[in-house]
């Protein structure tokens, strides 16, 4: 008996085939479980999560707080959200403006279904995390990039060439800054003259602050926010994230604060993605903004930052024709090898031949191709480890 085969393949619509997998993923993954790696490929800390963090999330399931919970997240972590970016920026949010969500990245997610339609024209600073520029694309979405220059040594926005890409008919601008993976921290001049321009063409902004307290800026707690330069109802979206000031990637917690006109829609797309977020993580991330302890905890963890930093500069460039160009914030390097275009090449001879493991930088568009990301978010003896296998792998 012969059989039928289906005249319909089972395939994905094409939008989602149409998605560029992850770079960063294709070199982790053909690595991964090698003991004699040195992985810097992923964007968390080799620290783990405070203790009184995980004793707050422990207590909570010994309570058998296991059941559902409100979609926007419950009350007492909202207010203790709010509280937290109120005293943070010098300004007053509304806990109704607040939602609790399963990760920063969901908070991507959740926007782009909230505010984005097929066809829709969304503008990204690159070069990005692939997941920030991929996500609209989901939604059908035409995705413009928008590249940072190096001007002087440094990482810069030419804010004049991108508010002259902002037509009216853009629907969104995506901006992440501290950036990842560049480390590009956004001047607050610049930044209040893109809401402005944004503001009065009705461009709705989608701001991922997952890096806002990762600046190295002297005399800035936090990087500038587009939340200082706004109303409450202005068309403005910013994602943040539990994972890399607290050290909680595994948690899978973030928050979203968006105008209070939107939060009952909102809420429709929450039920109809996780519904909400488990309730220890919940009383997790309670702790992460409210505790006495969490503020000397996030100073101390960007100071170990800080000086992993330094050393994996310095290091950088005592290594000669290596390109590294100055950034504020987050907690990568972006750089370059002089004669080493073919960077996804040039990451995997890494791996093969000196177990050292980095992003290659076309993961993170075009824009990206011939570079480098090395996350420091790493113990100085790690770093010092790392720039040896890199030196070997040079000579």
């Amino acid at each position: 008996m012969t059989r039928e085969t289906s005249a319909f393949p089972p395939t994905a619509r094409p939008a989602i085939g149409a998605l560029a997998a992850s770079r960063i993923r294709v070199i982790a993954n053909a690595a991964m479980g090698r003991r004699d790696m040195a992985a810097f490929w992923f964007g968390e800390s080799d620290q783990p999560t405070p203790d009184f963090i995980t004793e707050a999330g422990i207590a909570s399931l010994r309570r058998h707080e296991t059941f559902y919970s409100q979609n926007l997240g419950r009350p007492a972590l909202r207010s203790a959200i709010a509280r937290y970016s109120s005293a943070l920026h010098g300004i007053s949010i509304d806990e109704g403006r607040v939602a609790a969500v399963a990760s920063g990245d969901s908070g991507l997610m959740l926007t782009s279904q909230l505010i984005v339609s097929p066809g829709d024209r969304v503008v990204v600073v690159t070069p990005i995390w692939p997941n920030i520029a991929e996500i609209p694309k989901i939604m059908g979405a035409d995705v413009v990039r928008h590249s940072l220059v190096i001007e002087n040594g440094r990482w810069r926005l030419d804010v004049e060439r991108l508010i002259e890409e902002l037509t009216p008919d853009t629907r969104m601008l995506i901006v992440n800054s501290p950036n990842n993976p560049t480390g590009w921290t956004i001047e607050a001049e610049d930044q209040a003259a893109l809401f402005a321009h944004c503001r009065r063409h009705g461009i709705w902004i989608l701001s991922d602050d997952v890096y806002e307290r990762i600046v190295f800026r002297p005399g800035l707690n936090a990087a500038p926010s587009m939340l200082s330069l706004a109303d409450p109802e202005d068309r403005l979206i910013v994602v943040n994230s539990f994972s890399k000031a607290w050290r909680m990637t595994g948690w899978r917690v973030g928050w979203i604060t968006a105008p209070t006109a939107i939060m009952d829609d909102l809420a429709k797309v929450i039920e109809y993605n996780t519904s909400c977020i488990p309730d220890f993580t919940q009383h997790a991330a309670i702790a992460a903004v409210s505790d006495p302890r969490s503020e000397d905890e996030v100073l101390r963890f960007r100071a170990d930052l800080a000086r992993s930093r330094a050393l994996l500069v310095d290091g950088l460039r005592a290594l000669g024709s290596v390109d590294v160009p100055e950034a504020d914030g987050a907690m990568y390097t972006f750089f370059r090898i002089e004669g080493r275009p073919d960077c996804m090449e040039l990451a995997r001879g890494l791996v093969e031949k000196v177990g050292l493991g980095l992003a290659p930088g076309s993961a993170f568009g075009p824009e990206g191709d011939g570079w480098l990301r090395w996350c420091f978010a790493a113990a100085p003896e790690k770093i010092e480890d790392g720039l040896d296998r890199l030196r070997t792998f040079l000579r």
